[in-house]
């Protein structure tokens, strides 16, 4: 009786996790993940560790005190966005997006992996659509503007602009000397058009062994910036997630300290501090 009731109960159990996994995708990747089952999306790999480590021996190994430890492939979160807009010509477009999730940057092209400088700070902040309107704007003008520009470009009541303004500044978005305001990132580098030039593959990789890192920002953070960023006419299709295979390089110091160093498989560049979280 006890064994018929136990048979009963993983059936149930089983039919369960068949219905969950069925109706949503996410929670059947879950259920992957943890078993360690299926493959995940991502960019190909088109430079090899030791190709790198090669190239960059001079640079990487001072002298021959140094040595190279066994590297390490990482894989970082990306998301995939399908997405269409409208442009001011009143036509619609469809494009991609592919956007990090550990640094909150949206991916320009991938060619030189350019990316944008502004939006992490926005996510941090929990900027809004209203406040990306003097971003916007802000960013369109160079990263400088007067009051009496925000004014003739927006066409709204000062009492209303005021409270945009005020609200950005308590974000640390902008930032005010006398009459000027300007966008309160280094070398801000905001984008107003849903695109990233992609050419490149999407292959797959098992999830088994697989060093995946985790995000810093989730996807619902990701898909509302976006929205805030490009307007009412911007809509999302789709939704996927998408790695980057990355390269640790790890050089051995005389001391026996270690320099861990992180390169792009997909061009072969160096990322810098700023493009990955420790």
């Amino acid at each position: 009786m006890r064994m018929f009731a136990t048979l009963l109960a993983l059936l149930a159990g089983g039919y369960g996790v068949w219905i969950v996994t069925n109706n949503h995708p996410q929670a059947k990747t879950k259920v992957a993940e943890i078993l360690d089952m299926g493959h995940f999306h991502t960019l190909e790999v088109r430079h090899t560790a030791a190709q790198i480590m090669e190239l960059h021996r001079r640079e990487l190994l001072k002298d021959g005190r140094h040595r190279y430890l066994e590297p390490v492939l990482e894989f970082y979160p990306y998301v995939l966005m399908e997405v269409k807009y409208t442009t001011l010509d009143n036509k619609t477009h469809e494009s991609v997006i592919l956007w990090d999730m550990m640094d909150g940057e949206m991916v320009t092209s991938t060619k030189n992996w350019e990316k944008t400088h502004g939006f992490g700070d926005c996510i941090d902040a929990d900027a809004s659509p209203q406040e990306f309107k003097i971003i916007n704007l802000l960013a369109r003008r160079g990263g400088s503007l007067d009051r009496e520009g925000f004014t003739k470009a927006l066409s709204i009541e000062n009492e209303i602009l005021d409270k945009w303004i005020d609200s950005c500044k308590r974000k640390k978005l902008i930032t005010q000397t006398g009459n000027q305001y300007r966008l309160h990132f280094q070398n801000p580098q905001l984008r107003t058009i849903p695109e990233t030039h992609i050419d490149e593959r999407l292959v797959t990789q098992p999830f088994k062994n697989a060093i995946r890192l985790q995000r810093h920002f989730t996807v619902s953070q990701i898909q509302k910036i976006a929205e805030a960023v490009f307007g009412q006419e911007f809509a999302i299709r789709k939704v996927s997630d998408i790695y980057l295979p990355v390269h640790s390089v790890i050089v051995q110091n005389p001391d026996g300290s270690i320099h861990t160093s992180h390169w792009n498989a997909l061009n072969g560049q160096r990322l810098s501090r700023s493009q990955f979280i420790d």
